[in-house]
């Protein structure tokens, strides 16, 4: 059916295209979804340190299925705020998603390992400054 257009007259059927408005209602939601994810997440690790501090419990292993499970939705309301923020912007919406995906993944999971060897010096007494430019060991 669009073989019969010209290039002229398609380009003219583009522009009159209705664009899909942007997704503020869905950015939103994902901030509420990282805020809320987030902020459990950091009780569950406030929780351990108490227990660490009081008890002397465990710190490791980190990786349990409630944190993990907290974890998992603050990278993936990250994901839908930044991704729904580039498509505000003017990205389409697969490479927007895409893009903001691949750059909560890969934060996410420095950040995950930089977490677990702060609690590893914490349990084992010799504590260090945070360093958050020494990324040599993950490459």
């Amino acid at each position: 059916m669009l073989e019969d257009f010209t290039d002229e007259q398609l380009e003219l059927l583009l522009q009159m295209a209705v664009q899909v408005q942007p997704p503020y209602l869905l950015a939103g939601i994902g901030f509420l979804i990282s805020l809320l994810c987030g902020l459990t997440f950091g009780r569950l690790v406030q929780n351990k340190l108490d227990g660490w501090k009081q008890d002397r419990l465990a710190l490791l292993p980190l990786a349990t299925g409630e944190v993990i499970f907290s974890y998992a939705g603050t990278l993936i309301g990250v994901t839908l705020f930044i991704g729904c923020c580039l498509q505000i912007f003017g990205f389409a919406s697969g490479a927007a998603l895409l893009v903001a995906l691949v750059l909560s993944l890969l934060t996410g999971c420095a950040l995950f390992a930089q977490l677990e060897r702060l609690m590893k010096q914490v349990e084992s007494g010799n504590f260090k400054a945070v360093d958050f430019d020494n990324f040599d060991e993950f490459f």
